[in-house]
């Protein structure tokens, strides 16, 4: 009973913090909160968490093998940096005219928010080292135990942890914009697409402190 326990814990403390940070699929939901309502969002996170169960699980069986696999890495940190950079352009181009945003607003809004969800997370390809890094680390540290059934009490509580964590920030998020009115304004011309830059250069930094920055010669 005491391992399930700490299974569900660990796993719910691991995805709460790692889903705070603002990303865009928070940005998503925050705008389908905003123009949909609450129910609509509830829909679109369990959209996320469907595809983030296959995610956990198969990067909880896979992580020595993929930590392993350097091509893949590779392959995902420096897709990571174009990603961000191609979302700070869309923020900001479609900034530019009101028309267009709300356009193109309105063509994925049409969607149920649960396929959006769906969709928009299997774009969302930082989430493979992000688990697979941990996973190895909560396993190797004996933080969690996989053995039999107890790796599912795990993945549950990962799964409650991103649905309460991402809900947590969006709420947030919209109650902070409606009382800064006039800030707001600045939302997707400025912020978000600085954020998105400022994403896309740490992970530039990343990139190139892992890959490409010389190792100190030993004398």
């Amino acid at each position: 009973m005491f391992k399930k326990a700490q299974n569900i814990a660990v796993g719910f403390v691991v995805s709460f913090i790692g889903s705070i940070p603002l990303g865009y699929l928070n940005l998503a939901g925050l705008e389908i909160y905003s123009k949909s309502g609450l129910p609509n969002l509830v829909f679109f996170l369990l959209g996320v968490v469907f595809i983030e169960t296959f995610v956990i699980y198969f990067t909880l069986l896979f992580a020595g093998q993929l930590v392993k696999n350097k091509k893949v890495i590779k392959a995902l940190d420096f897709f990571a940096v174009f990603f961000m950079f191609i979302l700070a352009y869309f923020f900001y181009f479609n900034s530019a005219s009101p028309s267009r945003l709300n356009s193109n607003l309105s063509s994925y809004l049409m969607y149920p928010p649960f396929v959006i969800g769906v969709v928009l997370n299997c774009f969302n390809f930082l989430q493979l080292p992000f688990w697979t890094s941990w996973n190895l680390y909560l396993v190797n540290e004996s933080y969690i135990a996989t053995e039999k059934k107890l790796k599912y009490y795990y993945i549950a509580g990962t799964l409650m942890g991103i649905f309460l964590g991402m809900l947590s920030l969006i709420l947030a998020l919209h109650i902070i914009l409606q009382k800064t009115n006039h800030l707001s304004k600045y939302i997707m011309p400025v912020f978000i697409p600085l954020f998105f830059v400022l994403l896309g250069s740490i992970q530039v930094f990343k990139v190139y402190k892992k890959y490409f920055k010389p190792t100190a010669s030993a004398f």
